[in-house]
């Protein structure tokens, strides 16, 4: 995406309009899970015993014919050993530095069934530390089901409303509220609101660690 492009995208979210998800992006994310599937000699029926999804979705998946859920997209990062980050579009890093990560030259990861846009804050080197900025249409969720992993989440609402899960129990985030919670509680969100919600979120790593559901 250029810099021009990224512009005129923030302003859009800054004006509360829901975001728009290129067909492009499904094309894109649908390769990437196939040619790592393949790389780690798996079939479709080995990866959807890996993660608990169907075949029908991996499939649909891989052919740009349906987009995974947050939920989704952490199980085959787990399955597959790699960070979701791996997912989102490249993006040329600064020159200047590679611990920067400048407004316009963020990674996109775009959603388009959960209606979300998210957008990674942290160097494309990764480390133990994941932060995004997420944009939530009205009605945009993690996914149908409850998650659980190791490490720890944070999320900070920067406009709108959010809702979000945890141990089954729902909580209702308004702008400038936060959560932190250990990974290891069940939980999901969604914004149930009519209007456009962005919200930072932040994850710790830990390698290895199996996700599984709640």
């Amino acid at each position: 995406m250029s810099r021009n492009a990224a512009g005129t995208e923030g302003q859009e979210k800054a004006a509360g309009e829901a975001i728009v998800l290129p067909e492009d992006a499904e094309h894109r994310l649908g390769e990437t899970v196939r040619l790592l599937r393949q790389r780690a000699g798996l079939s479709i029926q080995d990866l959807a015993q890996r993660t608990g999804l169907s075949t029908g979705m991996i499939s649909q998946l891989e052919r740009a014919l349906a987009s995974p859920s947050i939920r989704s997209l952490r199980l085959l990062s787990v399955a597959l050993s790699v960070p979701i980050s791996y997912f989102f579009e490249p993006h040329a890093p600064d020159p200047s530095s590679e611990y920067i990560v400048r407004r316009n030259d963020r990674r996109l990861l775009r959603l388009t069934a959960s209606g979300v846009l998210k957008e990674s804050l942290t160097p494309a080197q990764g480390g133990a530390l994941e932060i995004y900025e997420l944009t939530l249409n009205p009605g945009a969720s993690s996914g149908a089901d409850f998650f659980q992993h190791v490490g720890e989440k944070a999320v900070y609402v920067l406009s709108g409303r959010i809702r979000i899960w945890l141990d089954h129990e729902p909580h209702m985030l308004d702008e400038g509220d936060s959560v932190c919670f250990p990974s290891t509680l069940p939980h999901m969100f969604d914004n149930p609101e009519q209007a456009v919600a962005r919200v930072i979120w932040v994850t710790t790593l830990h390698s290895g660690a199996p996700a599984r559901d709640g």
